[in-house]
């Protein structure tokens, strides 16, 4: 009977970091049975920050594949994508008809950009575009020509850094966004109000307080439409205060949802994400734990002690890479893996400066600035909820970082059941 005892057979559904971080710490830990590892792209792992930042304004593209080590003993099944899970048989079923027997299943699946929420929103081959995966990055990167005009359709992290991005290659760009201030609900006004002028000192166009009402094509006005442009090619768009701006590209950086719909009706509602336990077990709706699953990264929501247990989404990079390591640990170890209380990090590059975060900002009741240096380009804040420390976030301040991540693991130790 599968499932009893030291696994023989993991399956790894998304060929992704924290696939790839998972698979190297199974093999570290001594699994020596079978190992295969499903991706719905035909890429092998690689490293996702790059797409939105010097891949695109590299004269040569960035190198983002992720090192394999020798000898990691893999089976990769690349370009095939899983369809179906079925928990009692232990089965993962992909589209090409391949059944995966399993005593372990890691599901590291990841999100997609959400997209097709704008009336008369055209494809990326008339000039609307979302970014999550390398073939994407390609795409709006041949898209992005001199003397072209990018309009950026939410300002968060991926916005930001894309809008820079444009704004280095000498683009005309426009970035929208819904809020007051760029990342408003990530970090708060402060910080938001300060990457704001960042972005408009760079020449960007920053419109805050509206967002796209609709695109507009070559065929979809005349008030809009170029001589010579391509029939359904993006020209432009209408805002929700109603203001039209002018576009040739466009990139939607409207956040991401799991991808995850591969296990409908597997008896897991992961609509969000997978829900997990500390340990990273996929659980059930009764809050039973999914025989012989874990689940790590985008595609899964993990208890954070920061968060008093809850399971914000977070889709970090760091977040990846220990949650694989910690999905590996307990596929091997079981009830004896230690339940996992990493603390949340991450960073973005935008105009020559780099923000760097520990804990959840995006969680504090309070914030506090503790320096805020404009012309220098320096910022230093901590986020506090009932005025207990939850996160730290700098701009050219990256060694005070330190001290906040010591209190704030300690806090999340203190929550270890």
């Amino acid at each position: 009977m599968r499932g009893t005892g030291r696994p023989r057979d993991i399956v790894i559904v998304g060929a992704s970091l924290a696939g790839l971080r998972a698979a190297e710490t199974l093999r570290a830990g001594g699994y020596t049975g079978t190992l295969t590892i499903v991706g719905a792209e035909q890429h092998a792992p690689y490293d996702r920050p790059p797409l939105s930042k010097q891949f695109l304004t590299d004269s040569t593209p960035a190198d983002t594949a992720l090192p394999v080590p020798d000898g990691l003993g893999a089976s990769w099944l690349l370009g095939r994508s899983a369809v179906g899970l079925d928990p009692d048989s232990r089965i993962v079923t992909l589209a090409d008809g391949t059944r995966l027997p399993y005593d372990g299943l890691l599901i590291a699946t990841g999100a997609a950009a959400r997209s097709g929420v704008i009336p008369g929103e055209p494809g990326s081959d008339q000039g609307v575009f979302t970014l999550r995966g390398r073939d994407d990055a390609t795409a709006l990167r041949a898209a992005l020509t001199p003397g072209r005009r990018l309009l950026v359709v939410g300002a968060g992290f991926l916005g930001g850094e894309v809008a820079a991005a444009g704004r280095a290659l000498g683009l005309d760009v426009t970035l929208v966004e819904a809020g007051s201030v760029p990342l408003e609900r990530a970090v708060g006004t402060e910080v938001g109000a300060f990457m704001g002028m960042l972005h408009r000192e760079a020449g960007i166009d920053l419109r805050t307080g509206t967002t796209v009402a609709e695109f507009r094509t070559a065929t979809a006005s005349a008030a809009v439409t170029e001589p010579g442009s391509p029939v359904g090619a993006l020209t432009g768009a209408r805002l929700s205060d109603g203001r039209t701006l002018a576009a040739d590209v466009a990139l939607l950086a409207l956040g991401a949802v799991p991808a995850t719909g591969w296990l409908a009706g597997s008896g897991i509602e992961a609509a969000g994400g997978v829900p997990t336990d500390a340990r990273l077990r996929a659980l059930f709706p009764d809050g039973s734990v999914v025989p012989g699953v874990v689940a790590a990264g985008d595609a899964a929501r993990v208890p954070q002690p920061l968060a008093s247990g809850a399971a914000p989404a977070l889709g970090h990079w760091s977040g990846a890479v220990e949650q694989g390591a910690a999905a590996a640990r307990t596929l091997l170890l079981g009830e004896t893996a230690p339940v996992f209380a990493e603390v949340p990090s991450f960073w973005s590059d935008v105009h020559g400066v780099r923000l760097r975060s520990v804990g959840l900002p995006a969680l504090g009741d309070t914030v506090k600035v503790h320096e805020c240096d404009r012309e220098a380009r320096r910022l230093e804040a901590s986020y506090h909820l009932d005025g207990r420390l939850v996160g730290a976030l700098t701009i050219g301040r990256t060694s005070r970082l330190a001290a906040y991540r010591r209190a704030l693991a300690e806090y999340a130790a203190s929550q270890r059941p």
